[in-house]
Parts: C-alpha cells; structure tokens; sequence
C-alpha cells in the first residue's frame, strides 16, 4: 500500500510540469500552453540554461505510469520518457533522452554532458519533492 502510495506521489510531480522549475535549476521556465491535465498533445515551453527556448508535445501518456514527450529544432528531434515505477516502499524514477536526425549526433556531441548533467539534477530535484509529500 505505502508503495502505490509514493508512486502516486512521484507522478503528480511529474505531470505537474509547471512546478518542475521549484524542483530544479535545470529548469528556468516552464508554460503549459494548453490547460487541463496533461495528456498526449499537451504543449510546454521550456526553458534550460545555456539552451534556447524549446516546445515540446506529449506524444504518449500512461496514466500513473509513463509519459514521452519531444520537441524537434535544429535537424534534430529531443524525445524525453518519464517513467515512474513501483520499488520496494517507493518507487523507481527512470528519465531519458533520446535523438535522432541529421544533426543529432554532431548537438549530443556538443551537448551531452550539459543534457546529461540536467536529468541528474533533475533526477534528484524529484527525489527531494517525493521524498518530502511522502514524510
């Protein structure tokens, strides 16, 4: 039970998008520029530091589980997973990044560390947040 329930915790926090720049300072500005929940078509403008102004669109939601979203710019498509599974009595937070297009090797190349460096800051700024709803 206490499982199901920091679960629930950690995907609010995830689709609660416009909070995530509370949770973390790889995230500038976030906009929701739809209203509602978030679902698959829902659209953010995102902000990053040292990156420019980004849109992305939720392209697949699972309810209490999982969403993806991407944002394409540059010759490149960003797709983003937001995973929330079930651990013990808390539960597992997986996040990725994936690229692809004619450009996409040469910007991970530039940029990789930097992206890599934001999903672990972002990792823990979700930890802290679930750890405390959950205390």
């Amino acid at each position: 039970m206490r499982s199901k329930s920091a679960l629930t915790a950690s995907w609010v926090l995830f689709t609660d998008v416009e909070r995530w720049p509370e949770l973390t300072e790889s995230i500038t500005t976030l906009r929701r520029l739809d209203g509602g929940p978030l679902t698959a078509g829902s659209e953010v403008q995102l902000k990053q530091p040292a990156f420019p102004r980004t849109r992305w669109r939720v392209t697949e939601m699972r309810p209490g589980r999982s969403f993806a979203w991407e944002s394409t710019s540059g010759g490149m498509t960003a797709v983003g997973d937001h995973i929330v599974e079930p651990q013990g009595n808390g539960s597992l937070i997986t996040l990725t990044l994936r690229t692809h297009g004619p450009l996409s090797g040469l910007i991970s190349l530039l940029l990789g560390r930097r992206s890599l460096r934001y999903i672990t800051m972002e990792l823990d700024g979700f930890r802290r947040a679930a750890e405390a709803t959950r205390a």
